[in-house]
């Protein structure tokens, strides 16, 4: 059952301040409850009758890391994007995955309580992985799937040549570590409000050089920081780093939807290696590398991946999909 409440001005359930310069307000909010009791946040932006679009987050992340122009491009290009937490952040009650493939079942649930028949699957940094399990276990269902910045895997004959294959080394302690780091990082979150802007400031400092002009625009500034802070429960942090450590439970080769892979070539988070590695191995795969950017080249730049998007959707297809199942 999903349920659902509209954004008001000023904020989203207390959670933006008075100020110039806001995060974006989604058009509604609400939870799903899956089978077994459990429940998955969601926000929605853009247009209510658009095709729609899953949009996952980053590690750290919730339902309100989004950009912040999406409304306006995605009213213009006729998407509706609806933001999916993971289980431990945000609204989504705390869930231990075995492997990133299942979360690909929670999603089928998702999309058919909210009526939504076929779709395209966005994810940001870490939320990559996830992405291509939903367009890998769902393959009739994702129109196509798209990678800002995405995660590629550490074990494997899929594994990126890449300094992140030091993370299986750590699988061990990640899994016995699970629990307590999740706990302490959602500890560190609900007290870190006084402390977020200069703790934001000194991450764009020390690491987001090539993702300053990103990191610095007040807009973004203001997504990035109301996401934390509203998402109280940031367990999910530490299950992405435990999962990422594992085998994802498919091959690269056999995700059969097109994929859209956007990396910035100055990414110091997700080594580009790890975009050039997953766009040649996946079936359908392109890659837009973006020179001299960072690891928000293609978040920071929406309009040009839902444009891609709406171009790869129209191909796929004979005939608008819409949001709604059809009916037998």
């Amino acid at each position: 059952m999903a349920e659902d409440s509209t954004g008001v001005e000023g904020g989203v359930e207390g959670g933006v301040e008075e100020a110039e310069v806001r995060a974006p307000v989604p058009r509604r909010v609400g939870e799903v409850e899956l089978h077994d009791g459990r429940r998955l946040g969601w926000a929605e932006y853009g247009h209510p009758d658009g095709d729609p679009v899953l949009w996952f987050h980053g590690t750290p992340g919730g339902r309100f890391q989004i950009p912040p122009m999406v409304d306006e491009v995605a009213l213009r290009s006729g998407f509706r994007v609806v933001t999916l937490e993971r289980p431990g952040t945000g609204r989504s009650t705390d869930h231990r995955y075995h492997r990133i493939v299942d979360f690909a079942g929670d999603v089928e649930t998702f999309v058919d309580a909210l009526d939504i028949d076929r779709f395209a699957v966005v994810g940001l940094s870490g939320g990559g992985p996830y992405t291509l399990a939903v367009a890998h276990e769902l393959p009739d269902r994702v129109v196509a799937a798209t990678l800002l910045g995405g995660f590629g895997p550490v074990r494997g004959p899929d594994a990126v040549l890449s300094y992140t294959r030091l993370l299986r080394l750590a699988a061990p302690a990640l899994e016995t570590l699970r629990g307590p780091l999740g706990g302490a990082l959602s500890a560190v979150v609900r007290i870190a409000d006084p402390l977020a802007e200069p703790v934001f400031s000194t991450y764009v400092t020390v690491l987001g050089f090539a993702d300053r002009h990103v990191l610095g625009h007040p807009q973004f500034k203001a997504m990035f920081l109301h996401d934390l802070l509203t998402a109280d429960d940031v367990r999910a942090s530490a299950h992405d780093l435990a999962l990422f450590s594992r085998h994802w439970g498919f091959g690269l080769a056999d995700v059969q939807p097109p994929v859209i892979v956007w990396q910035g070539l100055a990414d110091t988070i997700v080594p580009p290696s790890h975009g050039h590695h997953q766009a040649a191995r996946v079936q359908r795969g392109e890659l837009h590398v973006r020179p001299g950017e960072g690891h928000f080249a293609g978040f920071s730049d929406v309009e040009s991946v839902l444009g891609r998007l709406r171009t790869v959707w129209a191909n796929e297809t004979e005939s608008p999909v819409g949001s709604t199942r059809q009916q037998d």
